[in-house]
């Protein structure tokens, strides 16, 4: 048995669930989400709690299945109650980005603006749109009622210019670290 898997799932206050055979909704202020659940897990709402059985423990798939359902279905609960964000920075003179309709637009230092599409369901909140020399940066936050929705569009965006190790160049998340190389050396006066 899984020890996650064994936990229950409160429902918040405003959040409204329903379960039609293998595909469990919620419904709350940020939005609403759905997951579709494995046949060997059994998922049970009663009153403001979801627990999710698994009937068969000798089955190794079950087991693991167990834990991973119940991770998906709080995730969808999250969600939809109080939402995900992912910080994001930009580091590099003259680096910077904005948001066009549905689109974000990065000058990340190509000799074009790159355009990414934003999917449905995600935010962009622009806190710096530009960078202002080395030290500061240029900073932005998704937001969104997926977590697995938000956390590939935020790898698609570092994925545009990857932090480099000597000066650090680049996108990255806010919480990363990016461990920094020493550049050449240069030996004086021998010649």
């Amino acid at each position: 048995m899984s020890r996650i898997g064994k936990k229950p799932i409160d429902i918040p206050a405003g959040v409204t669930v329903e379960q039609k055979g293998l595909v469990f909704k919620a419904k709350g202020p940020n939005g609403e989400s759905q997951v579709d659940c494995n046949p060997v897990v059994k998922v049970v709402v009663a009153g403001s709690v979801i627990s999710v059985l698994n009937e068969t423990p000798e089955d190794k798939f079950a087991n693991k299945m167990h834990g991973t359902m119940r991770a998906l279905i709080a995730n969808v609960i999250t969600g939809v109650s109080k939402g995900f964000t992912r910080k994001m920075e930009i580091f590099g003179t003259g680096y910077n980005l904005k948001e066009q309709g549905n689109k974000l637009v990065f000058q990340v230092g190509f000799c074009h603006p790159v355009e990414m599409v934003m999917p449905k369901g995600i935010k962009v909140k622009i806190d710096v749109p530009a960078t202002r020399g080395n030290e500061v940066p240029a900073k932005f936050t998704l937001l969104g009622v997926s977590k697995d929705v938000l956390g590939q569009f935020a790898a698609d965006i570092r994925k545009i210019r990857p932090p480099e190790p000597y000066k650090g160049k680049g996108i990255r998340y806010a919480d990363e670290h990016v461990r920094r190389k020493v550049g050449k050396a240069f030996a004086s006066g021998a010649a």
